[in-house]
This record gives C-alpha cells, sequence and structure tokens, in this order.
C-alpha cells in the first residue's frame, strides 16, 4: 500500500498527548522566549533526536521523564494556544478527520495560570486551528481529554474542571502517569462524581502493569476505554500456553485460526462488551511493553475481534504520526486496507462524541474514503 494512499485515508485517534507531540523548533522557540534553560539541545535535528533516543529506552518511568521539558515551556496562555494550534494543524496534515487529544492541567500552573485558564488557552488553540485548517481546505475536529496524573491528589478536581467545561469540546478525563505502585483505585471519588455526571472517561490501564491494573480499571472504576491495555494478552492461550511466551507465533495462527485461542474471563469480557483499547504500537514498543511491531499484540487482538483503535499517544516522543503508524503496521505486520478501515470504523464509533455525531463521520467520511465511494 503506498504511503501516499495511507496518508490520504481519513484517520480517528482517541489517544494523542499534546505535551507529548509538540513540534521541536517550537519547543526551542518557547524555551529561548522563557529563558528556559534546561534543554538538552539547542538545534532542531539534535532536540528531536534527543527526544527519540531518551525515549526509546524500554522504560516507562524513562519515557515519561522526556516530558518534564515540553511542559517545562508549556506554562503561559500564549505557549498553551501555540501548541494546541499547531497540534491542530499537525493532525489535519496528517489526514486526521476527529481527535481527541489529552493534557494535565494540573501540570502547566508553575506561573501562576489557574486550572481553567489552562483549559482555555487550549480550547482557544484548539479552535483557532480548526479554523485555519479549515481555510486551508481540511476539515478536522479536536476535542480535549483532561488528564490527572495518578501519583497525585488532584482526580476529583480535575474531574470536576472537565464537567465545568463540558459544553467546550472538553468530552472526557482520564489518568496517567506511573501505573507500578497507583492503582487506579486511588481515584475512585472522581470516577464516582463523573459517572453522576454522566461523564465519559478512558484509564490507562495494562501497559507497563499487567491484569490486575486493567481488571481494576474496568470491573471497580468503570472505565469507557483502556488506554493501550496492551496486557490484556496475559488473559489469552493457545494449546493451554499463554500467548505472551511466543507473540510472533500466535499472531500467525490467529489470522487464520482465531478459533484455537482461549480467552480468560477477563479477556472475554472486554471482548464481549466490546471495551474499546487505545493501542500505540510505536509507544509501546519504546517502553517495553511490546517487543516489537510485528510482535505487538494489536495485530492478534484486531484478528480475535476486539475493538482495537490505531493511536499515536506521542508524536514528538516516538518521532511518529498517524500515518506511521499504519505505515509501520502495514510493512511489518502484514495490515491491509481493510485493516485500517476497520481500526477507524472502530475508534469513531468508541469516540466520546453523541451517537448520531460519530455515526454521521463513519457514513459520510470514513465510508466513502475507505470503500472507495
Amino acid at each position: 500500500m503506498p504511503e501516499r494512499s495511507l496518508a490520504s485515508l481519513p484517520k480517528v485517534l482517541l489517544h494523542d498527548h499534546l505535551d507529548g507531540g509538540v513540534r521541536p523548533a517550537t519547543v526551542l522557540d518557547l524555551a529561548r522566549g522563557q529563558g528556559y534553560g534546561a534543554l538538552p539541545a539547542q538545534e532542531v535535528d539534535a532536540l528531536s533526536a534527543w527526544f527519540a533516543e531518551a525515549a526509546d529506552s524500554g522504560s516507562l518511568v524513562r519515557y515519561l521523564e522526556t516530558f518534564a521539558h515540553t511542559v517545562g515551556v508549556m506554562q503561559t496562555v500564549e505557549a498553551l494556544s501555540r501548541v494546541a494550534r499547531e497540534c491542530v494543524l499537525d493532525l489535519a496534515a496528517d489526514g486526521v478527520v476527529y481527535a481527541e487529544v489529552r493534557y494535565a492541567p494540573e501540570q502547566h500552573l508553575e506561573q501562576g495560570l489557574t486550572l481553567d485558564e489552562v483549559v482555555r488557552a487550549v480550547n482557544a488553540g484548539f479552535r483557532q486551528g480548526e479554523e485555519e485548517a479549515a481555510g486551508g481546505g481540511s476539515t478536522i475536529r479536536v476535542r480535549a481529554i483532561l488528564t490527572a496524573m495518578r501519583h497525585a491528589a488532584r482526580s476529583l478536581e480535575i474531574a470536576e474542571l472537565m464537567v465545568r467545561h463540558r459544553d467546550e469540546e472538553v468530552c472526557g478525563f482520564d489518568i496517567a502517569g506511573a501505573e507500578d505502585g497507583f492503582p487506579p483505585t486511588r481515584h475512585l471519588a472522581a470516577f464516582e462524581y463523573l459517572r453522576q455526571e454522566n461523564e465519559h472517561f478512558t484509564i490507562h490501564a495494562g501497559e507497563a502493569f499487567g491484569l490486575p491494573s486493567i481488571w481494576e480499571a474496568i470491573q471497580r472504576c468503570g472505565a469507557d476505554r483502556l488506554g493501550h491495555g496492551v496486557r490484556i494478552v496475559d488473559d489469552i492461550t493457545l494449546g493451554g500456553v499463554p500467548v505472551r511466551a511466543d507473540l510472533p507465533a500466535a499472531i500467525a495462527r490467529g489470522a487464520t485460526d482465531p478459533g484455537a485461542f482461549v480467552l480468560g474471563p477477563l479477556a472475554a469480557y472486554v471482548r464481549d462488551r466490546r471495551i474499546p483499547l487505545e493501542m500505540c504500537p510505536s509507544s509501546n514498543v519504546q517502553t517495553g511493553a511490546a517487543a516489537s511491531v510485528e510482535a505487538h499484540p494489536i495485530t492478534l487482538l484486531k484478528d480475535l475481534h476486539f475493538r482495537v483503535t490505531l493511536n499515536t499517544d506521542n508524536r514528538l516522543m516516538s518521532a511518529t504520526s498517524m500515518t506511521r503508524e499504519a505505515e509501520l503496521l502495514v510493512e511489518r505486520a502484514g495490515w491491509t486496507h481493510r485493516d485500517l478501515r476497520r481500526v477507524a470504523v472502530n475508534a469513531m464509533k468508541s469516540a466520546f462524541l453523541p451517537f448520531d455525531q460519530r455515526l454521521a463521520i463513519i457514513e459520510d467520511v470514513l465510508k466513502p474514503a475507505y470503500d472507495g465511494e
């Protein structure tokens, strides 16, 4: 499948971090303008390489450390709006027609902004980006997910912030950060509040930590979606052997004989309830959640009819885009046009958007493009 064809296909993105997709040139420009002197490199190419190399460590904790520099220059209204605007333009240029971009407002208060000022600044940037993209002939809608840091104690406050701004294209809530030692159940008050307010939320789970993280996110917290969720394969066996022991062989078997696999109770629940998995192949390889793109669980889970979606996670750290993620799966994992169509439709079905609006994008945008209508 030619790269041009991949780039032209409309894409739906559910898991993308605002502070993980800043343009390297913007990081440099903002740092110079703000007197931020902690950057590890002073040229665009060198800084881009540093982010990619630092993130490519096999450790989620080390991967998360790279955000200190992007967050460090995103502490003013002007910086937040600029980064948000450029995010929209970059996604539109990549063929994304709908995106939910997440960020943690509590990380942008170092220069005196309030939580509400952070949200308004990002929203303003998103709207400006949408207008500019439309002026250039690209239609894109970007909504915000507000994230609380799982090691902190502000999740209920961020959940209340999300509800205050839900009429301004803020569509959901998330918790993120290191999983091990910080279970999602620490934030039950936030999740209970959101359910009472009839709001959506996703939870980072099953990336660096295993099945207990996924079980808690779903059964104790009530997550609508799972951020990553790659470790759900720990609950799937083939011939009595966990598929995780030899994922490449399991993936090959899954393409021809999906009925040979036995799903444990949690995996079966996730599949049967159509709980969306926000999977990010390049990022998962970098953090050690997957051995390679070829051995990434997304392919097996797709063949076993889980509701998998394809995402970027952090475009800067992974030096990636939606087109790049699709290209990797086509070249290294044997994905087809039909597979890409499936994950795009899965993502739109799973978006935190009213049903009629989801259906309109599926019927009027995705299906005509993928089916050649």
